[in-house]
């Protein structure tokens, strides 16, 4: 007779913490790396406030959300970056057919602009996400032959556009995060998440609407038409 493996007792939790529609909801909006209260995600969820608190406190409990207070607000946010990978990934896994059509023009738009360009929780995904990725290898800035990683090439082309990577963590350089709308990897880790930080500081792109989806600007059609050659006529 075999021992049970001792993880099974803890996956078999965090898979019961997952398995519920309004708690992937929640993990999916909290994508966006921003705190939201529960307020705001009782109506995303389109839940009673009474209810989500339950599913809230069970997901901060399972150490899959962090909660802070302000006032009478109660803010949650995801723990870390391993939980957002843990998301993406497993949302990764969803077959594009099997997720739900949009019912509405409103809901086709905001799903074409998700598509299109947003944050993967402090990293940039779907064609904009990609594309910065795909252009990072094709000029020998990424490697991808064993998981990603920067080249020296790389690490001086960060330097040279202004953007800090804090290597003090624990956290990966440089890691693949599968993309589940492109169905292929973009870039994630401290490189990632610091290339998306100055995306925004430096307005190469900024958020719409009220979820993740970001457009780039004509600053940032510029910058990285000149940085990395990137033809932006397809992220428009």
């Amino acid at each position: 007779m075999t021992s049970r493996d001792p993880r099974a007792p803890g996956l078999a939790r965090l898979a019961a913490l997952v398995a519920d529609e309004t708690r992937s909801t929640c993990l999916l909006a909290l994508l966006d790396g921003r705190a939201w209260t529960a307020g705001e995600l009782a109506r995303h969820a389109g839940v009673a406030a009474s209810t989500l608190s339950e599913h809230l406190g069970r997901l901060v409990a399972g150490g899959l959300l962090a909660e802070e207070r302000q006032g009478r607000h109660r803010y949650v946010r995801l723990a870390d970056a391993r939980v957002a990978q843990l998301v993406e990934d497993l949302a990764a896994q969803v077959a594009p057919d099997s997720a739900e059509r949009p019912r509405t023009l409103r809901q086709s738009g905001a799903g074409s602009a998700m598509a299109r360009g947003r944050t993967c929780y402090d990293h940039l995904a779907g064609r904009l996400g990609t594309a910065v990725t795909d252009a990072l290898a094709s000029r020998g800035l990424l490697v991808q032959d064993t998981g990603f990683a920067l080249t020296d090439a790389g690490l001086r082309w960060f330097d040279a556009a202004g953007i800090a990577l804090d290597r003090r963590g624990r956290r990966p350089l440089a890691r693949a995060c599968l993309d589940w709308t492109e169905r292929r990897p973009h870039l994630a880790g401290v490189a990632g998440a610091a290339l998306c930080r100055h995306a925004l500081g430096a307005r190469w792109c900024v958020r719409i609407g009220s979820e993740r989806a970001v457009k780039v600007t004509g600053t940032g059609e510029q910058a990285l038409t000149d940085l990395l050659g990137i033809d932006t006529a397809a992220l428009r």
